[in-house]
């Protein structure tokens, strides 16, 4: 098989997995297209936002006469494989890509996204690069690094914490970059320290050393978690009693790793907590996710591909109450789209593709509990 193959174990051209007789018997099938990391080092976001978004699509093909499926392409986290999903999945027979997670490979595949007026919705990513003006095909359901930066910056100066450190991966892109520093120049501080590492990088510990000797408050870091949950350990190591904080870039990875070392955080995240069963877009998560009998788990990042998949169930719906399901009325059905999933509200408009601007800063505990 090649490289570029359908996943998961046991799935055939998507989602659709034990019920041979249910898809026969419903009269339509709308599918949608995703390139994700399902090998290589973040295979296990790749997987979880899968995970998510199956979950809602076999919970709504339960529920009328469409079935809605996920083909998903393997990119093992590479840009270039990614860009070739995309071409591939944009000549299929899918009605709309879906929770691609690696940013850099859907900006470097937005130039025929756009061309072909193929809907991207729910980038697992909050990359700058995908939210501007000039392009028409992008919906997001979660937050962009603009607002995690501001909302974490914010944070730090109402406690005083003005001595910062930031930490940044080397290929972070322009517009990431101007999101940055943007938020930190308009609160008035200047990084005593800002380095630049590259996260593949054998060892963190001379970023480490330089932070520590800096007498910071607090260090911002805007990188995976690999590299994120390597420092802290190390700065710990160094004795350092600041604060540390994360965007959502670290993610479940870096909750489940601090869990484990029985270490501290606070993290940005863009969906409501997952022990935050009073919000009806959590619990049915939780239930929607128990259905599948994958074993796969709720979190951060589960939650995310979640809501991708209920507004694509919802797109696809009210398109359905106008015409056929294609990508030219997905695009209309989700430009005026307004979805409350019960605790997390998305919401469409002309000229407006950013449909959520949910931010919350969580403690992690030694637990791994997320805690305000």
């Amino acid at each position: 098989m090649k490289r570029r193959n359908l996943v998961l174990g046991g799935l055939v051209g998507g989602v659709a997995t034990g019920f041979p007789g249910l898809v026969m018997a419903q009269t339509s099938v709308i599918k949608f297209g995703q390139s994700a990391a399902m090998t290589g080092t973040d295979a296990d976001h790749g997987r979880d936002i899968r995970a998510g978004i199956v979950a809602a699509f076999e919970a709504a093909s339960k529920t009328g006469s469409t079935r809605f499926e996920l083909i998903t392409l393997d990119d093992a986290g590479s840009t270039e494989r990614c860009a070739q999903n995309v071409g591939a999945l944009l000549n299929s027979n899918v009605s709309a890509l879906i929770g691609l997670t690696s940013g850099a490979g859907a900006e470097a595949a937005m130039t025929a996204i756009d061309l072909s007026q193929m809907p991207l919705l729910g980038t697992a990513s909050g990359t700058m690069g995908l939210r501007n003006d000039k392009l028409s095909s992008t919906y997001h359901v979660r937050a962009g690094y603009d607002l995690e930066f501001k909302r974490m910056v914010a944070y730090a100066k109402e406690r005083a914490l003005l001595r910062v450190g930031l930490v940044y991966q080397q290929e972070t892109t322009s517009p990431n970059l101007a999101a940055m520093t943007g938020a930190l120049t308009a609160a008035g501080i200047s990084p005593k320290e800002a380095i630049a590492i590259e996260p593949t990088t054998a060892s963190f510990q001379a970023a480490a050393d330089k932070l520590s000797a800096a007498s910071l408050d607090c260090v911002l870091f805007v990188a995976g978690a690999a590299p994120v949950a390597a420092i802290i350990d190390q700065m710990h190591a160094a004795k350092y009693r600041g604060l540390f904080y994360a965007s959502s870039m670290a993610g479940q990875d870096l909750i489940d790793t601090l869990a484990a070392k029985k270490q501290s955080a606070i993290l940005s995240v863009v969906v409501p907590r997952p022990s935050s069963m009073g919000l009806q877009v959590v619990s049915r998560c939780h239930a929607d996710l128990a259905a599948l009998n994958t074993g796969a788990k709720m979190s951060v990042t589960t939650l995310e591909g979640y809501i991708s998949g209920r507004i694509a169930v919802e797109a696809a719906r009210k398109a359905l109450n106008v015409a056929s399901v294609t990508k030219r009325s997905m695009k209309d059905a989700l430009s005026t789209l307004r979805a409350d999933l019960g605790g997390y509200t998305v919401q469409f408009a002309p000229g407006s593709t950013q449909g959520s601007k949910y931010v919350e800063l969580v403690a992690i505990d030694r637990y791994g509990r997320l805690v305000a």
